[in-house]
């Protein structure tokens, strides 16, 4: 007898990442993990490290919540001559962070865990995206600032906005996005 397929359990608020499993035609429900689930950076832990932790986190968190299904959770953030950018929290945030990237290349790194539940172990990965960002004139900058289109957004932009001025050098452009589908394909067909 064929073992059913589990459910595809979404970990996350993001509607990036809602949006983009949609699209690839994935049929999922969404069981946002706790905020305490999220907390943040501890000493010496690299952007690596930080977004696998948090993936496992969330996962976990929302693991103890359901019976069955496979759990996908995912954490991205920006980094820069080794400074992690996460979301900003307001503009002045969001316009320093952009001038730190503005003319520099930089990484968005986001860490998957899938983890099947009951009985199943947790699979973290990262992907790593190398992203050139266009040197800003103070007039991009605060157009897309007074557009809102950095709430929300690991290192303050969306490359989904399609501005024209961030261009991936090296790996996966739904990695910007916040969800590699690639590496998501692969981690799934190993589960089965």
């Amino acid at each position: 007898m064929a073992q059913s397929k589990p459910k595809l359990i979404l970990a996350s608020r993001s509607p990036r990442r809602r949006e983009l499993l949609a699209a690839a035609g994935y049929v999922f429900e969404v069981r946002p993990p706790a905020e305490t689930a999220e907390c943040r950076l501890r000493g010496g832990e690299s952007p690596a490290e930080l977004v696998a932790r948090l993936a496992h986190q969330k996962a976990a968190d929302v693991a103890r919540r359901v019976d069955e299904g496979l759990i996908l959770a995912g954490d991205t953030v920006v980094e820069c001559d080794g400074r992690i950018l996460g979301k900003a929290t307001d503009r002045r945030d969001a316009r320093a962070m952009l001038r730190t990237l503005s003319g520099r290349e930089h990484r968005v790194l986001t860490g998957l865990c899938v983890w099947r539940i009951p009985g199943g172990k947790p699979d973290v990965r990262v992907a790593v995206t190398t992203l050139l960002m266009d040197q800003l004139t103070d007039e991009q900058l605060e157009q897309y600032l007074a557009d809102d289109g950095w709430r929300g957004k690991a290192g303050a932009f969306g490359y989904q906005d399609r501005t024209g001025w961030i261009h991936v050098i090296e790996g996966s452009e739904s990695n910007v996005v916040g969800l590699p589908m690639e590496l998501l394909a692969e981690m799934l067909a190993s589960v089965g």
